[in-house]
This record gives C-alpha cells, structure tokens and sequence, in this order.
C-alpha cells in the first residue's frame, strides 16, 4: 500500500501572515485568496480535470496548530486511507497524536517526526 501520495499543503507561520501573502501576491504572483491562503492545482497532460491541488497558507506566528512542535513549517501529506495509515505508524513505534478529525474537508490525522516537527495527514474526500 502507497502511504503517501503526494503534497497536500505547506503551512508556515509568519510575524503578519496578510502582509507576507500580500508580498508573495505581488513579487512570485501567487493568487492569495481572502482566506489567507491559496490552492494550487494538479492541472497537466495526465490530469486535466485538475483533481487535486496543493495548499499554500502562512499561519500567525503564535498559532497552536502546529503544537506540540516548536517548528516554524508543518506539511501536510495527502493519503489514501489515513487510519489504516496512522495504525501502521503506531505499530511501528512512531508518535501518532491521539486525534482524527474529519469535515467536509476530508480526515486529518498527524504523527511527530523524530526531530519533534509536527506532520499532517490528510485524506481528502471522494472526488477531491
């Protein structure tokens, strides 16, 4: 079983993330939407309904979503099946957080790497 299948979202934190995406925005020319963020999608030859994309999102510098890691970065990995997954890493001895959660935007589900970064699971859902 293929664990990971691609890069669902980089997420940073920053001093003033507006103002940083707005920087971005401007001088690479990445379309920041009003949620803060942007969605970058999987267009080309082998996909051209675009099924998929990648998350671009600064986060304000003293958010907890990263938590418990200390790192300024999280990535978020893109599943097929994220509790068949996370049931591996937990035999396999790794730090799995003790949480799912599941909306209409797909299952997340997030393991600690052995440097103490924070990684996201993502399972996005059908048709996504």
């Amino acid at each position: 079983m293929k664990r990971v299948t691609g890069i669902g979202g980089i997420f940073f934190k920053a001093q003033d993330p507006k103002a940083l995406g707005q920087w971005y925005k401007k001088h690479l020319g990445i379309a920041v939407d009003d949620w803060g963020g942007t969605s970058f999608s999987w267009v080309n030859e082998a996909n051209p309904k675009g099924i998929g994309s990648t998350v671009w999102c600064p986060f304000k510098a003293d958010s907890d979503y990263f938590a418990p890691s200390t790192a300024s970065f999280m990535i978020n990995y893109r599943v097929d099946d994220l509790h068949v997954v996370l049931a591996l890493l937990r035999e396999e001895g790794c730090n799995v957080v003790d949480k799912v959660e599941e909306s209409d935007f797909g299952k997340f589900g997030w393991v600690i790497d052995p440097e103490g970064n924070k990684v996201e699971l993502w399972q996005a859902p059908a048709g996504a």
